[in-house]
C-alpha cells in the first residue's frame, strides 16, 4: 500500500518519541494462520557423526564446556535454534572426559543415540546411560557428565533455550568443583518414583518430573504392551508421552517428550499442529512426507539415529519400511498451559 506524503511525514514525527502506528503492522502481528520462520530439515547421522567425531580432535570437553554441534534450522541461521522455541544439538563425550558441573535456567534433557558407560549426574545422583534412554536436567538442577567406557558417547540434547531467551531470563552458574558431590545411589529417582508408587512422606513439589532417568528397555516394554492391547493411532501409531508421575503432566513445563512405535508398512494420516516437533529415530526406517504451501511434498527418508524437525503447522504424515520407533519432543505442553495449542481435525 502506498503511504501518502502526509502520513509519511506524520510517521517520521512519531519515531523520536518511540511510537509506531499499529495499523501499518497489524496484519503482520495478527496473521490469519500460524506462521513460522523455521523450515523442515533432516540431519542424517551418517553425515553428522563424522563431523562430531572430528570435533573431538579440535577441542576438549573442558574447553568447550559442552562439545555440541547445534542442529541449527536453516530458516534461523545464526540464531543457534532448531525452532523458534526449541534447541537441539548432538553432544559427544569421549572416554575419560568430564564435562563440568553447572546449572541453568533453561530446562534440558538428553536422548541417548550411541554408546554406553557414560553418565549424567543430576543433583548428586549418577545415571549411567545407554542408547534410547531419556535423561532430564530440569531448570536449575546441578549436572555434570563423565565417561567410564571405551567408545565415544553421543546423545541428542533438547532444551528450551530460545523460549527462555525470549523472556530475557537465560543465565547459568558454574559449580566450584568439576563435579557436584554424589549424595544418593544411582537409580534412586527411578526406583522411588518409577513404579506408580510415591513415598507417603515425600515432599517433592516441583513442576518437573522427580524421575530424571527413563531407561529405554522399560519404555520399550510399555510400547509393546500398548501395541498388544489396542489399534495404533492413525496419525501417530502407538504413541506414549513421558510424564511427571506426580502430576500426570509433561516431564517439564516447557518440554514435552514422546515415544512412538510405528508398525511395518504403517501409512499414517496427515497431522497438522501448532507444536514444533523434533524427532530422532531410535529404531527402524521410513519416511515423513511434509506438505508445503506451494502444494509440493517434501519427503524425508530416515533411518535409525537420524534427526529431523517439523515446524509448526506443517501438515505431515509418517510411513515405515519396518517396525520403527520415533522419539520426539515438542513445545506442545507449554502451548496447552498457555491456551495456545491447536490441531487440525
Amino acid at each position: 500500500m502506498t503511504v501518502s506524503a502526509e502520513r509519511a511525514e506524520y510517521y517520521d514525527r512519531l519515531k523520536p518519541h518511540s511510537l509506531a502506528p499499529l495499523w501499518e503492522i497489524l496484519a503482520k502481528l495478527l496473521t490469519t494462520k500460524p506462521t513460522t520462520r523455521s523450515l523442515p530439515c533432516l540431519w542424517r547421522y551418517e553425515d553428522s557423526r563424522p563431523l562430531l567425531i572430528e570435533s573431538g580432535k579440535l577441542i576438549t570437553a573442558e574447553e568447550a564446556e559442552r562439545r555440541v554441534l547445534v542442529l541449527e534450522n536453516p530458516g534461523l541461521a545464526g540464531e543457534g535454534s532448531t525452532t523458534e522455541a526449541l534447541y537441539a544439538g548432538l553432544q559427544m563425550i569421549l572416554p575419560g572426559e568430564v564435562a563440568g558441573a553447572h546449572r541453568h535456567t533453561a530446562s534440558a534433557f538428553r536422548f541417548i543415540i550411541e554408546g554406553d558407560q557414560a553418565y549424567t549426574a543430576v543433583d548428586g545422583e549418577k545415571a549411567y546411560m545407554s542408547a534410547g534412554d531419556l535423561v532430564l536436567t530440569p531448570n536449575w538442577a546441578w549436572h555434570d557428565h563423565g565417561h567410564d567406557g571405551k567408545q565415544p558417547m553421543i546423545w541428542l540434547d533438547g532444551l528450551d533455550i530460545p523460549l527462555v531467551k525470549y523472556f530475557g531470563t537465560v543465565f547459568t552458574e558454574h559449580y566450584s568443583e568439576k563435579q557436584f558431590p554424589a549424595n544418593r545411589p544411582s537409580g534412586s529417582s527411578y526406583g522411588t518414583f518409577g513404579h506408580n508408587l510415591r513415598p507417603v512422606d515425600d515432599s517433592f513439589d516441583e513442576d518437573y518430573s522427580p524421575i530424571f532417568h527413563y531407561p529405554y528397555p522399560e519404555s520399550r516394554k510399555a510400547l509393546d504392551a500398548m501395541a498388544g492391547s489396542r489399534d495404533p493411532d492413525p496419525k501417530r501409531g502407538w504413541a506414549m508421552e513421558y510424564i511427571d508421575p506426580t502430576s500426570g503432566g509433561p516431564i517439564m513445563p516447557t518440554l514435552s517428550a514422546f515415544l512412538s512405535l510405528l508398525p511395518s508398512g504403517f501409512k499414517g494420516k496427515t497431522r497438522q499442529t501448532t507444536e514444533a516437533q523434533i524427532f530422532s529415530c531410535a529404531e527402524g526406517s521410513g519416511r515423513t512426507i511434509i506438505e508445503q504451501e506451494n502444494g509440493d511434498e517434501l519427503v524425508f527418508e530416515w533411518q535409525a539415529r537420524d534427526q529431523f524437525v517439523i515446524p509448526i503447522w506443517y501438515p505431515h504424515r509418517h510411513e515405515t519400511n519396518e517396525d520403527s520407533v520415533l522419539f520426539s519432543f515438542s513445545d506442545g505442553g507449554v502451548q496447552k498451559l498457555l491456551g495456545l495449542y491447536r490441531e487440525a481435525p
